[in-house]
């Protein structure tokens, strides 16, 4: 079975429109999960957590979508 990682992640923003962090060395890792049900999971429970605060945003990342393990490695990762 294929292996689906999920980054959850947040901070305060900017502005809350926008994605852009306030402050880049303050951004919660939350935790990465094996599936997305778990990653909402923890979504969920962060951003209810900061919920009287319209600036803080919690965020899922589907990091099984940035690689392709049917693509040849890309230059960067060759240099390893």
């Amino acid at each position: 079975m294929t292996q689906r990682l999920h980054l959850v992640f947040g901070g305060e923003l900017v502005d809350p429109t926008k994605s852009e962090f306030k402050n880049m060395d303050d951004i919660h890792i939350v935790g990465m999960f094996p599936n997305y049900e778990t990653a909402y999971n923890a979504w969920k429970s962060e951003a209810q957590r900061t919920v009287d605060n319209a600036h803080m945003r919690y965020f899922i990342a589907h990091l099984h979508r940035l690689r392709d393990e049917e693509t040849d490695a890309s230059s960067t990762e060759e240099l390893g």
